[in-house]
């Protein structure tokens, strides 16, 4: 994935392909360039030598300071609010259109932003909304009700303590299987329970309060809300010793362990499985895949250790976790204390920037199908799918002159590659939103009904065939991903456009921009540390001979250990484990766009003095796209839970690595930006 503020699909990188026939960047947005170098952003007090990423960016970074309602700043957010703005100006259209019948899919569209706007009807409703929610957990008599109503969670899309799903069969691609994983953790992830780090220690002590502040929002006296935050931290806490890490998780084979109903009955013999699936609606699931067993011992532990009381305790907090930015001012402000805490926000974003994120969850097909009317044409797609076939082309003649690699690897490698799905833009058939109910009333209860009509729409799948031409990613998204089980990578339209690519602008420009940190960056994930563990149809299989495999996981190790070293704010270090992959996808992406460049007729042709030149624009270009900066409290936080290194480093940090940067800057062998002993894959 190209960046940690986006969505991530498996390993997934935003991918920059731009075309003429998007709606262009307005001069005063921050996006507009005629030639796309941006010689504004640089910073001339900075030598590309001692460090290129300020050297590049510097200039941009000292004139876009983070807002207060923001812990990330980065020329991607400004894309993103630029579509956002475009589609607020549909959405409200529609929405004060009252022409289209009830039901239809544009008057959902309409009426759900309507809903989340209307905020003196969501103060007035305070937590009404959900009350029937709250009695239900309240009516908890026993051990059944109790999982009965953990599958109730599920479909409303709280998943606790447990997280059913579904997911395509690592060893047979072409089916859906149940899924049973870790969740249940109000805090980040395990490491915010239990590590010793000081931040994690302030975020641990705020947590207690804000669960505390929560529950006297919900009714109850002080004292009785301390308490109940102490349950609810120990419980969680408990649940945390038993998950899997997040740099565990990397590793394919560590989370797949198939097995029957019967066999997950008795790794955790309190869990009643087949009540589970009947409570989500498919009681004939016979089996699942669960992810997670240590964690599933460890809950079933809970199951019979913890008090019915503290899990009805446990349960409320859970469910108005993650309903609170839905409800009434006091629990909004209250839910983005705690968020200012673990990401340094200062200020809550405005609330049509919010609606529209989750208008983009709940009806997101729905707008892009819109949006794509609008700014992408079939000219467009095709002229994107072009680009990434020529980086596609750069990447087979580096497979077929690695040296490293054996001729049966070789040969494996090439067919996963030329196997590989290149969907570009919008999917070939829209999402179905008939089913959702949308109306003008309470706006948490339109949140709550979308979730259910998509976990539905998830579970429904299980035991059915594939569907091949499925997106993860709605087309508005600033975003795009590669999928190991699909073999597939997926551009939506919302990135193709600048400030990443544009079809004025040199090819160098173009390729540093858009072919280096996404398109060769996507086609490097299939070969990456997780990738490389699948074939050409997606399923978990060895197509590796035994001493190239050795050969690629050396290789893989040089960048960990390169990424292990660097620290974020505090002093916090990189898990190289945990960023190795998309670290050897950035340096892979950089090599075969830097090689599908110079694979141009227009720069084969050019002299020595050209091609420099052009190098540096290549180069410039790549660092330009990781422009961006964050509050240190984010930092710390994705350097425990994101698996991508920060921006300054996944440019300077690749280029340590690239001989044709040093050649391109001409800097001496003692430049803090040259390595030594470089990691080279391909």
């Amino acid at each position: 994935m190209r960046s940690r503020r986006r969505c991530d699909i498996r390993s997934g990188a935003a991918v920059f392909i731009g075309l003429m026939m998007l709606v262009s960047a307005s001069a005063d947005d921050g996006l507009a360039s005629p030639d796309g170098q941006y010689g504004e952003w640089l910073d001339p007090a900075a030598t590309p030598g001692q460090d290129f990423y300020l050297h590049a960016n510097g200039g941009w970074l000292k004139s876009n300071p983070i807002p207060a309602d923001r812990a990330y700043w980065g020329i991607d957010t400004l894309l993103d609010l630029k579509i956002q703005g475009s589609i607020r100006d549909l959405v409200v259209s529609i929405s004060e259109d009252q022409s289209s019948p009830p039901g239809s899919t544009r008057r959902k569209v309409g009426d759900f932003y309507a809903s989340g706007m209307d905020e003196s009807a969501i103060d007035a409703a305070g937590v009404g909304p959900l009350q029937p929610q709250f009695d239900r957990i309240a009516a908890i008599a026993d051990a059944t009700n109790l999982q009965a109503e953990f599958a109730h969670l599920q479909m409303i899309g709280v998943a606790a303590p447990l997280q059913l799903g579904e997911m395509q069969d690592f060893k047979d691609s072409r089916k859906v299987i149940a899924l049973g994983g870790q969740s249940g953790l109000g805090l980040p992830n395990r490491d915010y329970y239990l590590s010793k780090e000081p931040a994690f220690d302030a975020a641990r002590r705020e947590y207690m309060l804000h669960v505390a502040r929560m529950f006297v929002l919900l009714g109850d006296a002080p004292a009785a809300a301390g308490r109940q935050a102490k349950v609810v931290m120990e419980l969680e806490t408990r649940l945390a010793r038993g998950s899997m890490s997040e740099v565990e998780q990397r590793d394919p084979h560590a989370i797949y362990h198939p097995m029957s109903v019967q066999r997950a009955a008795a790794l955790a013999p309190h869990l009643n499985w087949r009540g589970l699936f009947a409570g989500v609606g498919h009681p004939e699931i016979g089996s699942l895949n669960v992810a997670m067993p240590g964690f599933f011992k460890a809950l079933d532990h809970e199951l019979s250790a913890t008090l019915l009381a503290d899990w009805k305790t446990y349960l409320r907090w859970q469910l108005i976790d993650a309903y609170a930015p839905y409800l009434s001012k006091p629990f909004v402000d209250e839910n983005f204390r705690m968020q200012s805490v673990l990401t340094g926000a200062k200020e809550l974003r405005p609330r049509w920037q919010r609606v529209l994120d989750e208008e983009n969850e709940a009806l997101g097909f729905a707008v892009g199908e819109m949006y794509v009317e609008r700014s992408f044409s079939p000219a467009a797609k095709q002229a994107a799918i072009t680009m990434v076939e020529r980086v596609r082309d750069a990447m087979r003649a580096d497979l077929r002159t690695l040296a490293w690699m054996s001729p049966a690897t070789r040969i494996a490698a090439e067919e996963k590659l030329d196997q590989m799905q290149l969907r570009i833009g919008y999917p070939d058939r829209w999402r179905d939103y008939s089913p959702l109910k949308i109306d003008r009333g309470p706006y948490a209860l339109n949140v709550l009904r979308a979730q259910e009509y998509e976990r539905r729409r998830q579970f429904d799948k299980i035991g059915k065939s594939v569907d091949r031409s499925e997106w993860l990613m709605t087309p508005q998204t600033v975003n795009a991903y590669y999928d190991s089980s699909m073999n597939s990578l997926n551009i939506p339209a919302g990135i193709l456009q600048p400030p990443y690519f544009d079809m004025t602008w040199p090819d160098a420009v173009n390729y540093g921009a858009t072919g280096a940190p996404t398109i060769g960056h996507e086609m490097t994930h299939a070969f990456d540390d997780e990738g490389a563990q699948f074939d050409g149809h997606g399923n978990l299989k060895n197509w590796w001979a035994p001493q190239d495999l050795k050969k690629f996981q050396a290789a893989t190790r040089c960048i960990a250990e390169q990424f292990s070293a660097y620290t974020v704010a505090g002093g916090l270090h990189v898990q190289g484990e945990l960023v190795a992959g998309e670290a050897a996808a950035d340096l892979g992406g950089l090599m075969l766009a830097w090689r599908a460049l110079h694979a141009l007729p227009t720069s084969a042709a050019k002299h020595e003095k050209q091609a420099s030149s052009e190098d540096q624009q290549f180069f410039l270009a790549y660092a330009h796209s990781w422009a961006g900066q964050m509050r240190p409290e984010l930092a710390q936080k994705l350097a425990t839970t994101d698996p991508h290194p920060p921006p300054s480093l996944r440019t300077n940090g690749t280029l340590l690595n690239s001989a044709a940067f040093q050649t391109a800057f001409a800097l001496p062998n003692s430049s803090p930006m040259v390595k030594s002993e470089r990691c080279v894959i391909w």
